[in-house]
């Protein structure tokens, strides 16, 4: 339960997709994630002692728990743009 609360604190599922590519310097994550180094801080610091995200010579990278998580977050993304385009679309016809 401890990760599905750092999870949902503000910015951290910004966070992980931000480093899904690849790593990342602190600097190039607070840019990308349009957040406050303090903020930041807080949430690679979680994310680290839940071993989801590590740093190393490159900078922050996703670990492969963190890669296990996104792969389980896919199906969520799936349904997140399915439903935009149905609730999009649906807007879309009512005018």
């Amino acid at each position: 339960m401890v990760a599905l609360d750092v999870l949902g604190r503000r910015g951290a599922l910004r966070l992980l997709w931000e480093l899904r590519a690849g790593p990342l310097t602190f600097r190039a994550l607070q840019t990308a994630c349009d957040t406050n180094p303090s903020s930041l801080n807080t949430r690679l610091k979680e994310l680290r002692e839940l071993r989801i995200v590590d740093h190393g010579d490159a900078g922050y990278f996703l670990t492969r728990h963190g890669h296990s998580l996104m792969a389980a977050l896919g199906p969520l993304q799936t349904w997140a743009h399915r439903w935009a385009a149905d609730t999009f679309e649906s807007a879309v016809d009512q005018t």
